[in-house]
């Protein structure tokens, strides 16, 4: 399933032929984005474990790519002929899993594989990451709605998330509620702040 949104973004399935770029993706996102909510050791400490890809999300097909295309930054102006022909760049990933695990990525000392059962589990939402050079661009309510959609068409009907802290003022406005903070260790000694959230998918034909 794609989507094209108005303002250009593309929103698909990630491939595994996309990996490489959704890593380099997603350490310019915490670098970028979480510095003001993170110390620099605790952002070392996590890249990789308590913050990453999780491939098997990819792996699912519960994992989506947001490509944009790039600005161009020259104002001189040239024959359309003449200018490169732009391509579509990622700018923002995230998605929702049907296991148990609640946050980490493939390097996360706690993996829990168990599918989840629809009827009694909420689907877990994972980090939704946006490029710095994109954000303040509705990317993250884009991918938000993207994957509780998704996970609403599943058969869940409630949603879970270890959100960042960065992440947390966005997801208070889509109607998530604090249930714990929790602080995660990391290998480097430090220990990463995560917020539990939950929510309660809209009635059938509500928006």
């Amino acid at each position: 399933m794609t989507q094209e949104t108005d303002p250009g973004w593309h929103i698909r399935p990630a491939q595994e032929t996309d990996i490489p770029a959704l890593h380099a993706l997603i350490e310019a996102s915490i670098r970028g984005l979480q510095a003001n909510d993170y110390s620099p050791a605790q952002i070392e400490g996590a890249l990789g474990t308590v913050l990453g890809l999780d491939t098997q999300l990819i792996r699912d097909q519960t994992y989506f790519l947001v490509e944009g295309i790039a600005e161009r930054h020259n104002n001189a102006p040239q024959p359309e002929q003449l200018l490169p022909p732009q391509r579509p760049v990622p700018v923002a990933c995230g998605g929702w899993s049907k296991r148990k695990t609640l946050f980490g990525s493939d390097g996360a000392s706690v993996r829990e594989p168990e599918l989840l059962d629809p009827a009694t589990d909420a689907a877990k939402v994972r980090t939704i990451f946006v490029h710095p050079g994109f954000a303040r661009r509705g990317l993250g309510s884009l991918i938000l709605a993207h994957v509780e959609a998704a996970a609403t068409a599943a058969g869940f009907h409630h949603f879970e998330m270890g959100s960042t802290l960065t992440g947390v003022p966005l997801y208070r406005l889509k109607g998530y509620v604090e249930v714990e903070r929790v602080a995660v260790p990391l290998p480097n000694g430090e220990a990463l702040p995560i917020v539990r959230m939950t929510k309660a998918a809209p009635p059938s034909g509500n928006p």
